[in-house]
C-alpha cells in the first residue's frame, strides 16, 4: 500500500483566543482518530497539531492512499428461518443476501455457528478498504463537528443562499496527502494546496505549498507565520527573557502561564518590544498596574529582584517593523490612560474610611434569599465572636476581631474593587492601612 504524509489545513477569519490550542488539537485529535478507525493510518502514524490566530492544521505521516480490504463476516439468521429441510434457502434469506450484494449461489459457503441456542448462519466476504477522499471527508466533517466550541455563529456562503455555522467564517482548505490535493470540502470550501500567510508582513500571498511536509517552513519562510502553537509559545518566552536581560537590573517578566497562552493564540509571528510608563503611576498599588496591564492590554509588567513592579514593560507584537518606535509609542500610549484611571480609583478611594463604607453595605445584594452584604457582615461579625470568646480572647482582641470583621467586605464598595472584582479583600488591606 503507497503511504504518505498527510496536511489538513482550515483557515479561518480569527479564532478564539482562549480556546486556541484546545481547539488545535482537537482538530488533529480527531481527525487521526477518524483515519486509523478507517484503516487509512499505519502503526508508524503520528499526528502533529498546527494552530495560530487564523488556522487549525493537523499533519499526520505514514497515511495510506487506500485502506486495505479486510475480511467481513455478518450475522445473517437461524439455520431454520433461512434454510428448508432440505437445505434450499427459503424467501428471507434471498432477500437478506440480495441486500448484501449476493445471491443463491453463496448459500453452499455460508457458515454455520451455534450460539449457544441454535445454528446461526453467517456470510463471510471481502470489504473494499476506504480510499482515502472517502476516508478523510468522513474525519474531516467529524472533527469540525467535535470541535469544542460553545457558541457558533451562522455565516452565508458567496452564493448568497447556503449558510454554514462554525465558529468564525472559514476562508480556505488545504488537503494535501504528499504533494497531492485531496478532494475533500468543508464549510462551502472545496480542499486545494495554497494557504495565506501573514496579513502584512508574508513574502508571498498565498503561500503555495509543495507538499505536506513543507507545510510549517514554507509558512515561516515564505508567510511569517510560525504554525505550531508550542514553537510560539517558547519563542515568546525566549524572547521575554532576552528583553528583560536587555533592560537589566536583575528584571524579570511576570510569569503567568495563562496570559502566555493567550497572547500565543493572538500571533502568528511574536516580536517582543520593551516599553515604559512614567514613574509616579507607581504609587498605587502594585498589584491594580499588574491587573490592568495584564488583563486589558495583554502586556507583561517586569518586576525588580524584590518582586515589585517596574516602570517598564514588554509587549508581543504581531509585526515586526524595522523602526519599531510607532508600535511602542502606541501601546504606551494606550496603556497610559488605565493607569490613570487605576491612580484615579486610588485617590478616590482613600478620601473615604472603611468605617464610612460599612453602611453602604447594606445596599449590595449578597443572595437574593441570604440579604444583603451588610446583613451578612453582621452575621460573620456574630461568628467571629463567638469563635473569640471560645478561645478567650481579652476585650482588647475581641474588639479587634470584631473591628476586622466588620470592615472585612467594604472594599466592594470602592471605585477601585467595582472596577477590578478580582482585587476585593487586597484593595481592603491597602486601605486599611491608609486608614
Amino acid at each position: 500500500m503507497t503511504t504518505a504524509n498527510l496536511l489538513v489545513e482550515l483557515f479561518v477569519e480569527e479564532l478564539p483566543p482562549k480556546a486556541l490550542q484546545k481547539l488545535g488539537d482537537a482538530f488533529a485529535s480527531v481527525l487521526h482518530e477518524q483515519l486509523a478507525a478507517q484503516g487509512l493510518t499505519t502503526a508508524a502514524s503520528a499526528v502533529t497539531a498546527y494552530a495560530s490566530p487564523r488556522r487549525l492544521a493537523a499533519h499526520i505521516s505514514a497515511v495510506l492512499a487506500q485502506a486495505p480490504d479486510k475480511a467481513v463476516s455478518q450475522k445473517l439468521m437461524p439455520v431454520a428461518v433461512g434454510l428448508e429441510a432440505d437445505g434450499q434457502p427459503k424467501p428471507a434469506l434471498l432477500k437478506k443476501l440480495a441486500a448484501l450484494g449476493a445471491d443463491a449461489s453463496v448459500v453452499p459457503s455460508l457458515q454455520r455457528v451455534h450460539d449457544g441456542k441454535a445454528d446461526v448462519l453467517y456470510f463471510a466476504s471481502t470489504a473494499q478498504g476506504a480510499s482515502l477522499a472517502a476516508g478523510l471527508q468522513k474525519a474531516l466533517d467529524e472533527a469540525i463537528a467535535k470541535l469544542p466550541i460553545p457558541k457558533v455563529m451562522t455565516y452565508q456562503l458567496p452564493d448568497g443562499w447556503s449558510s454554514v455555522h462554525f465558529v468564525r467564517p472559514a476562508h480556505g482548505l488545504v488537503a494535501l496527502h504528499g504533494a497531492d490535493v485531496v478532494p475533500v470540502s468543508a464549510l462551502g470550501l472545496q480542499a486545494g494546496n495554497s494557504t495565506q500567510g501573514h496579513r502584512f508582513e508574508a513574502t508571498v500571498n498565498p503561500v503555495v505549498l509543495h507538499s505536506a511536509d513543507s507545510y510549517a517552513q514554507q509558512l515561516r519562510d515564505q508567510g511569517a507565520v510560525i504554525a505550531s502553537f508550542a514553537e510560539r509559545r517558547a519563542d515568546i518566552v525566549q524572547q521575554l527573557k532576552q528583553a528583560a536581560d536587555k533592560v537589566g537590573g536583575g528584571v524579570v517578566a511576570i510569569e503567568d502561564e495563562a496570559l502566555l497562552d493567550e497572547v500565543t493564540a493572538l500571533v502568528e509571528r511574536p516580536n517582543v518590544l520593551i516599553c515604559q510608563f512614567e514613574e509616579e503611576f507607581l504609587a498605587v498599588p502594585q498589584e491594580c498596574l499588574i491587573l490592568t496591564m495584564k488583563a486589558n492590554q495583554k502586556y507583561f509588567p517586569l518586576l525588580d529582584a524584590q518582586g515589585k513592579l517596574t516602570h517598564q514593560f514588554l509587549i508581543v507584537s504581531n509585526i515586526a517593523p524595522h523602526d519599531a518606535s510607532a508600535v511602542i509609542q502606541g501601546n504606551e500610549r494606550v496603556v497610559r490612560p488605565r493607569l490613570a484611571d487605576a491612580k484615579f480609583f486610588f485617590d478616590q478611594d482613600r478620601k473615604k474610611t472603611l468605617a464610612s463604607r460599612v453602611e453602604g453595605l447594606g445596599k449590595v445584594v449578597y443572595h437574593n434569599k441570604l440579604g444583603t452584604q451588610g446583613e451578612r457582615v453582621e452575621r460573620v461579625r456574630a461568628i467571629a465572636a463567638a469563635i473569640a470568646k471560645m478561645l478567650k480572647f481579652d476585650a482588647s482582641q475581641l474588639q479587634q476581631v470584631d473591628q476586622a470583621a466588620q470592615l472585612a467586605k467594604t472594599d466592594l464598595v470602592t471605585d477601585m474593587v467595582g472596577e477590578f472584582p478580582e482585587l476585593q479583600g487586597t484593595m481592603g488591606r491597602y486601605y486599611a492601612l491608609n486608614d
